[in-house]
């Protein structure tokens, strides 16, 4: 049986099991409820109805959050002339062609947080994808990281741009911002994050499409949001 320590114990009396709150409610509670010395970072879980072996129910795409996440992700940018040029300008961490390909195959070079690449790259990225994939770092056209406006891909990664994917389980995982963030900034990412799930509800998906929300900070108990509070 998982033993947990003395603060998140007591963090998780203020948390009433079987209610489901509100947004504001539960920025407030996520607040007080975070336990470490650290900015926390705040995640949110949303378990959905969804077959994810069906492929017209998988889930996955890419949102730039209303007020970012809290954290600068580096980018590393595989193009040509033009828009490798519009990625530096964009403030790309890292751009080049097959020599940065073969620096990660060959010396297990992973200085950033995410990959953009010009359909023209994957073809050799696609060499080292069993490395990638698992990392999180292989771009996919589906999350706007595999284009030919690398500039706006960047910005938008700068500005905030979260990807989101259901696992095995149908769950989406994602952060948020950081405790630190003000309580609206907070509520509208949710919302937006929330709400943009919703919209891309798959057309096959019968009954209850969500089952659950729940947010927490990092070793931070869990928060159940009311699932019937977002849009429809």
């Amino acid at each position: 049986m998982k033993k947990f320590g003395k603060k998140y114990v007591e963090a998780s009396k203020l948390v009433e099991k079987n209610r489901e709150y509100t947004t504001a409610e539960a920025v407030e509670l996520v607040k007080k409820t975070s336990t470490t010395k650290f900015d926390s970072t705040v995640e949110i879980s949303i378990n959905l109805n969804i077959d994810t072996k069906k492929a017209d129910q998988q889930m996955r795409g890419s949102i730039v959050l209303p007020n970012g996440t809290g954290k600068t992700k580096r980018v590393c940018v595989l193009a040509k002339g033009a828009q490798a040029e519009e990625a530096k300008k964009a403030g790309a961490e890292f751009v080049g062609e097959t020599e940065l390909i073969d620096k990660m195959a060959n010396e297990n070079w992973f200085d950033f947080d995410c990959i953009v690449a010009t359909p023209e790259m994957m073809p050799a990225l696609g060499k080292i994808g069993k490395v990638l994939g698992p990392k999180g770092l292989m771009p996919n056209p589906k999350t706007g990281t595999v284009t030919m406006n690398t500039g706006k891909a960047v910005e938008d990664i700068k500005k905030g741009m979260i990807e989101y994917r259901a696992d095995s389980y149908g769950i989406v995982h994602s952060p948020v911002g950081k405790v630190s963030f003000d309580a609206k900034a907070l509520e509208e990412n949710i919302n937006y994050l929330v709400n943009t799930i919703i919209k891309a509800k798959p057309l096959t998906v019968k009954g209850n499409y969500v089952n659950s929300i729940v947010i927490s900070s990092t070793m931070g108990p869990g928060i159940k949001l009311d699932k019937n509070s977002f849009d429809k």
